[in-house]
């Protein structure tokens, strides 16, 4: 039986999650077996920005700091669920369109958005409940590391992942230079951080970046793995790993015909989420709550060790590379948003400055012009 409720209780939240692009909701804690049990929630943190991948805004980033304060706090809530609307993205990212037209060019301003963005991912690693990143869909750049601060990931298996630093005018180092030698090891997350190269959900789940995945595509009305990404064996001839890369040829055109047969659905994933906070329900609240924040400390200890320091260069770097690049991805057309990379280390080789007609010269339309 629930204990008597009291009107004695202190409140400790700052101000309420209010942001359009970003909903706080509690659902009722279920058991193993499904039983609903009265007076406990699991909170879920939704971003609810489709029209843009889930990318988020500054005013959204300042509601999801708002939205885990107050799971944390929330003294019904057993575990968080944190996650994405629709099943195309779980985020992509900072939003690029205020990005090219607000922060490029602007490093006081961008210094500031970037303190918020710190706050958002500490209060992540800072959350007192365990934190479930339900990965809906794509987890890119700045979506891979809020993602990352999460303790758990479950991804629905057309999920993409990696990063997009280098190749859109920053550097990764929002979290993902933190925890991905954590989590996957340092040469896997230098070529993850490097190259930008996407990977599947079940690459992600062989190298432990997930804690499980489950098929999201219904085909002729059953579950099918998916079929752009190979899952039948381990090895090639060569015996170098294949297991989760993506199909290429004749492999890839018949799998693109069975996406596009298939259906979408994402109940397996909700299913497998509930599983995982129904698990945790079943456990000592507190030893729990240590238990997570001792494995945070490989994480966080990079982090407070790092964001600060990365928080001023991404400032600085707004007035060369993270304006070309963020302009170039959105202004440039849906084929081409990157912008000419070798005529821009040419340009440099040369002695040109980034001040004058350098930066016009390596965008995308002076590329089609050319």
């Amino acid at each position: 039986m629930a204990p008597p409720a009291t009107n004695l209780l202190h409140s400790h939240d700052l101000a309420e999650p209010s942001a359009p692009g970003v909903r706080y909701e509690k659902r009722p804690a279920t058991t193993p077996a499904g039983k609903t049990v009265p007076g406990l929630y699991n909170a879920w943190i939704w971003l609810d920005n489709q029209a843009q991948y889930n990318s988020y805004t500054t005013d959204m980033v300042k509601s999801v700091i708002l939205a885990f304060r107050a799971a944390s706090n929330a003294r019904d809530v057993s575990s968080v669920v944190f996650t994405g609307a629709g099943d195309k993205a779980f985020c992509t990212g900072g939003n690029t369109k205020e990005y090219a037209e607000y922060y490029a060019g602007r490093p006081q301003e961008y210094r500031q958005y970037m303190r918020l963005f710190n706050d958002m991912v500490s209060a992540i690693l800072a959350c007192d409940k365990p934190v479930i990143a339900r990965v809906n869909g794509m987890r890119i750049g700045g979506g891979q590391e809020i993602g990352m601060a999460c303790d758990f990931s479950v991804a629905q298996d057309l999920a993409r992942f990696g990063q997009a630093g280098p190749k859109h005018g920053s550097a990764p180092i929002g979290g993902a230079t933190d925890f991905l030698p954590v989590v996957i090891g340092a040469e896997r997350a230098m070529a993850a951080c490097v190259l930008c190269e996407p990977f599947s959900a079940h690459k992600a789940y062989w190298m432990g970046m997930l804690t499980d995945v489950v098929p999201a595509l219904k085909v002729d009305g059953k579950f099918v793995a998916n079929p752009m990404v190979e899952t039948q064996r381990m090895t090639d001839d060569y015996g170098r790993f294949v297991y989760g890369d993506f199909k290429t040829g004749e492999a890839q055109k018949a799998g693109k015909e069975a996406l596009g047969r298939g259906k979408v659905d994402l109940s397996l994933l909700d299913a497998k989420v509930e599983e995982l906070c129904a698990k945790i329900l079943l456990t000592f609240p507190d030893c729990t709550t240590k238990t997570v924040e001792e494995l945070r400390k490989p994480k966080l200890e990079a982090w407070n060790r790092n964001k600060e320091d990365a928080r001023a260069w991404l400032a600085l770097n707004m007035m060369t590379e993270a304006r070309a690049g963020f302009i170039a991805f959105n202004e440039g057309p849906k084929d081409d948003r990157e912008v000419d990379f070798v005529l821009l280390r040419q340009r440099l080789a040369a002695g040109d400055s980034w001040v004058g007609p350098l930066h016009d010269s390596i965008q995308p339309k002076a590329k089609k012009g050319a």
